[in-house]
């Protein structure tokens, strides 16, 4: 066998045990024969350690033979000669997928392994770990994506998956409603996302990062745009990349994330799906070097969000907002570092900061209990120590910048003004108007969706 069959082997095995692993779940739930929690601890494991393994063995293989790039083509899976469009399927291995993915895999088997445990004998089990395997095809095609296309594949995966486990306690209202706050966020992502990537297209006719990015493997390519085609083309790929890592003015939606079980909170937004902005703006880093007002925009969002991110995660009050507006002061600085070109840098820090996070998460539910213990064990309540902003700023100021903290910046609610209510207004309106065309062909005034039947209320003793 030679050594580009191997690649092309293990390049496959890499991509397809996760896509499996959701078509075997998804399968089985559809034709109603679900599978056992036993059974289905054992199909995640084999797929992750299966992809894992392949991941390893190409990364061996790379340093063994000195690649530092291996496409696996797949072909065109759509394509539309008149309007030169096509969906090109790529996977690419390089320093930057290689690392990224691994990452994935080490992080979701051990996220899998401990929800496996957490949400035993829960209700929602199979629908937890169906969003789950949904999760980990995303991550992994994102990832390896060697083209625009694909990138936008993996990245719907991952923003499906994550509103549907923020909602994963649907008997609750805050849960879908929260769930529907991040889909309609990922909602203005993804439009920026898609008008860049029909911008690539109508500039070089193509989505292939190779060709974008130039000849050279990352992060030595040179993108061929023009200065004033990267500055827009970037600040598009900015707004996908700051609404998917929850950077400002998107920072809003983030708190309202940990609705979802801890397990989904630690591998979703401590690891990877908040990381994966980031890793958008990494990929796509030869675009930054040929502007640099892009680059500036890009530092100075990055520092932005990072200051805005350690104020909100001082004033908390439960450890998993907390910790999710640490990672944001983390992702802020990850930012930052890509714009000023660090980009080895941002990721080594990317990839300690997710696995460091991933722990903090899955702890979280004994965290409380294990503080309570110490404070028992010495007698009084532990003091925190003086930071620096209580011993450099003036107590008028820290009064303003903690208003300014425990009201999150505002972001919230500027999401909810300008983004989620004119985004519900818009499909309730479709749904008015699809209901009228409904009604119109049926002849009756209710569809049959419509027709939610009421439950009887419980009468209770006078």
């Amino acid at each position: 066998m030679s050594v580009e069959t191997l690649y092309h082997a293990l390049g496959l095995t890499a991509a397809a045990s996760p896509a499996l692993l959701l078509a075997v779940f998804g399968l089985t739930m559809l034709f109603s024969r679900p599978l056992s929690e036993k059974a289905m601890e054992r199909c995640t494991e084999t797929a992750v350690l299966t992809g894992l393994a392949s991941s390893i063995g190409i990364l061996v293989l790379m340093l063994m033979t000195g690649e530092r790039q291996v496409p696996v083509e797949l072909g065109n899976w759509v394509a539309i000669p008149q309007e030169h469009f096509h969906f090109h399927l790529k996977l690419v291995f390089d320093r930057l997928s290689v690392p990224f993915v691994v990452l994935t895999f080490l992080l979701v088997g051990t996220t899998g392994a401990f929800a496996n445990r957490y949400l035993h004998r829960e209700t929602g089990y199979r629908r937890f770990f169906l969003l789950y395997a949904m999760f980990l095809m995303g991550m992994v095609v994102a990832s390896l994506a060697g083209t625009i296309e694909t990138l936008f594949l993996g990245w719907e995966l991952v923003g499906l998956s994550s509103a549907l486990l923020v909602a994963y306690f649907h008997d609750r209202p805050s849960p879908v409603l929260n769930g529907q706050r991040v889909w309609s966020v990922y909602r203005v992502a993804d439009a920026a996302f898609l008008i860049a990537a029909v911008a690539l297209h109508h500039v070089s006719g193509e989505g292939d990062f190779a060709g974008l990015m130039g000849t050279g493997a990352w992060p030595e390519g040179q993108a061929g745009l023009t200065s004033g085609q990267a500055l827009f083309v970037g600040l598009l790929l900015l707004v996908a990349a700051a609404g998917k890592s929850a950077l400002i003015p998107f920072s809003g939606w983030l708190p309202r994330a940990m609705e979802g079980p801890t397990p989904s909170s630690a591998i979703f937004y401590g690891a990877l799906s908040v990381h994966l902005g980031t890793f958008l703006l990494l990929r796509v880093s030869a675009i930054l070097e040929l502007s640099f007002w892009l680059s500036a925009i890009v530092v100075l969002l990055g520092l932005a969000t990072a200051v805005y991110g350690s104020l909100a995660a001082r004033v908390q009050s439960d450890i998993k907002s907390g910790l999710a507006f640490s990672s944001l002061t983390q992702v802020g600085i990850i930012t930052a570092e890509i714009g000023l070109g660090f980009r080895y840098l941002a990721l080594v820090h990317m990839i300690g900061h997710a696995c460091l996070r991933t722990l903090q998460l899955l702890r979280a539910p004994s965290l409380i209990r294990d503080y309570h213990n110490l404070e028992n064990a010495i007698g009084e309540h532990l003091q925190p120590r003086p930071g620096l902003w209580e011993r450099w700023l003036s107590p008028a100021i820290q009064r303003k910048l903690y208003r300014l903290a425990f009201e999150r910046g505002g972001f919230d609610a500027v999401l909810q003004q300008y983004m989620v209510r004119p985004f519900l207004a818009f499909f309730q309106l479709c749904d008015r108007l699809e209901r009228r065309w409904t009604d119109f062909l049926a002849g009756t005034t209710s569809r049959e969706s419509d027709r939610i039947p009421t439950a009887p209320v419980a009468e209770g003793p006078e």
